[in-house]
């Protein structure tokens, strides 16, 4: 978890002779240990070149602004996409959710537990339903009903983004039920990571269970992605499956589906809190 005077450095850029020398010098000079370093690169020749690199710098926050200055340097003379990340600064994660609770009573409870290193700031939801079992937790719960119509829509995602602006560093849809704007997209200021069945696009729309069980599936499964303009094509970060047979009701391919949502889910939060996670185009590599 949490380790004081340690930072988690990402860097992306066009693979080139040169790069983890230039790096490893830089941090060296700063007097950083590196204690952990992956990286990879998508082809041998011309290809693009990711890294996560794990150091200890005693004094960090004192060294932080000398160090980003030479990174800058280093950065610019091979075209790097790079950030430094604080490890004791963990992220601010406001989660959405409708009805369904079994996405978010797992993020909640790897929290509560250290599993999940995180602080969630609070839960919104367009249902009164889950404030209970959310304030046992501690964190506050806010109800924002969805109501009907384009203007109430729109009322409701300016509602949340007032609470969200500027005091989230990740917003979570934990089968949250309702279709966000482009605008909310946009203007949220911080990444979203959405979880849905992996039965999309055959088995879209109400009661997916049911018509993959009409279907007679045999792999049921999730995938956790982060939310874009378009929907449900974000770049993917975790999938999973689990067999089902002919013998399997809709009721319990809605179960076992739901196991597998919330670790994937759980999953894809822990690797975007530990900055596991590059965007690469449509794509990610997870470091």
């Amino acid at each position: 978890m949490s380790q004081p005077d340690t930072a988690r450095l990402l860097i992306a850029c066009d693979d080139q002779p040169g790069i983890v020398a230039a790096v490893a010098n830089v941090l060296a000079e700063h007097g950083a240990n590196i204690i952990s370093l992956d990286q990879h690169s998508t082809d041998a020749e011309d290809g693009r070149f990711f890294q996560r690199t794990v150091i200890h710098l005693p004094g960090l926050s004192a060294a932080r602004l000398a160090l980003e200055a030479d990174l800058g340097i280093v950065g610019e003379r091979f075209g790097m996409e790079w950030s430094l990340h604080d490890v004791a600064k963990r992220k601010r994660v406001a989660i959405f959710v409708s009805k369904y609770d079994h996405c978010l009573m797992e993020l909640l409870w790897r929290t509560q537990r250290g599993q999940l290193d995180v602080d969630i700031t609070m839960v919104i939801s367009n249902h009164p339903d889950l404030a209970e079992s959310v304030r046992t937790f501690g964190v506050p719960f806010v109800h924002i009903p969805s109501g009907s119509g384009a203007e109430a829509k729109a009322l409701m995602e300016q509602r949340q983004l007032d609470l969200l602006r500027g005091n989230v560093d990740l917003v979570v849809l934990a089968r949250y039920m309702q279709i966000l704007t482009d605008d909310f997209i946009e203007q949220v200021g911080a990444p979203v990571i959405n979880i849905h069945h992996s039965f999309l696009p055959a088995f879209i729309g109400a009661n997916p269970y049911a018509r993959a069980k009409e279907r007679g599936v045999k792999l049921i499964g999730a995938t956790a992605h982060y939310a874009t303009a378009d929907l449900d094509e974000g770049p993917i970060i975790e999938q999973d499956v689990t067999r089902a047979t002919h013998s399997d009701s809709a009721a319990e391919l809605q179960s076992r589906g739901a196991d597998v949502e919330r670790l994937v889910l759980a999953r894809a939060v822990q690797w975007h809190a530990e900055d596991r996670v590059i965007v690469h185009g449509r794509s990610t590599v997870i470091l």
